[in-house]
This record gives structure tokens, sequence and C-alpha cells, in this order.
């Protein structure tokens, strides 16, 4: 007995030789289905969710996801870590530096709120506060499950904007 995934998006023709779609809803499958991604990692969460996400138990590249060293070649942006005032621009920067459509995961409670640094001076009381964030990962540090979590959540919202958008038209 085969079991055949759902595919909202396509129309199948009686006898299964022929799928028809528009070539929009193919970019959008495709766009949420290999995700390129630009891991600003800051602090102690880039090594405890980041790496350990990435790595061979996790394997975040079975998610269609891969790794880019440059933010213009990536959809997403993972900040892990203590956002300070100092490095502020330069996160906004990079993020700038992607091209649309672009989206932001925040892991760890840092990059969420501040974490515990969250009353010092230097200390950006969440990433949110310079650049808009998709999905938080919450915690000190994170599981890598919780990461891969937020994932699938950004590849939902990625599915409802798609639908808003051919709503729309």
């Amino acid at each position: 007995m085969e079991v055949e995934r759902q595919i909202d998006h396509l129309e199948r023709i009686p006898g299964g030789a022929i799928i028809t779609t528009t070539v929009d809803k193919v970019l959008e499958w495709g766009r949420e289905s290999s995700l390129w991604y630009f891991a600003f990692g800051l602090a102690c969460c880039a090594i405890e969710v980041l790496m350990a996400a990435g790595a061979a138990r996790f394997d975040l590249d079975r998610f269609g996801m891969m790794f880019r060293a440059t933010p213009r070649q990536s959809d997403l942006m993972i900040v892990a870590g203590t956002v300070t005032k100092k490095m502020a621009p330069r996160v906004k920067l990079l993020y700038e530096q992607m091209a649309e459509p672009r989206y932001v995961i925040a892991t760890g409670s840092c990059a969420c709120a501040g974490g515990p640094f969250a009353d010092s001076y230097a200390v950006l009381k969440g990433v949110d506060k310079i650049i808009p964030v998709d999905v938080y990962v919450p915690g000190c540090p994170p599981r890598p499950e919780a990461l891969m979590f937020a994932v699938q959540q950004l590849k939902e919202k990625m599915r409802e904007e798609v639908k808003e958008k051919h709503a729309k038209k």
C-alpha cells in the first residue's frame, strides 16, 4: 500500500501522468523546502544549539536547510546569543543585506529578551528591537529540537503567507 503525500497546490489529473500548477506555486514550494540560513552566533547558544542542530545527530540539512556564510545568499538569519549595543548595528546591516523575503529566528533567552544580562547597560533587550523576528526559541540554552521545531513553525508561517498572497489575487 503506497501512502500518498497531500500537496495542496497541485492538481492531479486522472491517470496520474500529468500534474498542473503555476510557476509561482512551484517557486514558493522550492523556497520553503530549501531554506538557506545564516547562523549569527554571538554567545553560548551558538555552540549549544546551532552547532548541535547542524551536526549529524539532529541534521538540519535533512529539512533542505543549507548553511551559508554570507547574508547575501541566505533566506533565514538565526540569531543566537547576547546582542550587545555595540554589535546591534552589524546585526541590522547583515539583515539588510539579505534578499527578500527574509526571515529571522531568535534563539535563546539572550536573543529573545536579553537573558540574564538584560539589566546591563550594554545589552540589547532582544534582537527584535532592531530587526523583525518571525519565530522565538526561548531557553538558556534551548535544546536543538526546539530550534528544529522553530524551523517547522517558520515553514508553516511561510505557507500562510503564500495562502494570503493568493487569496488577495
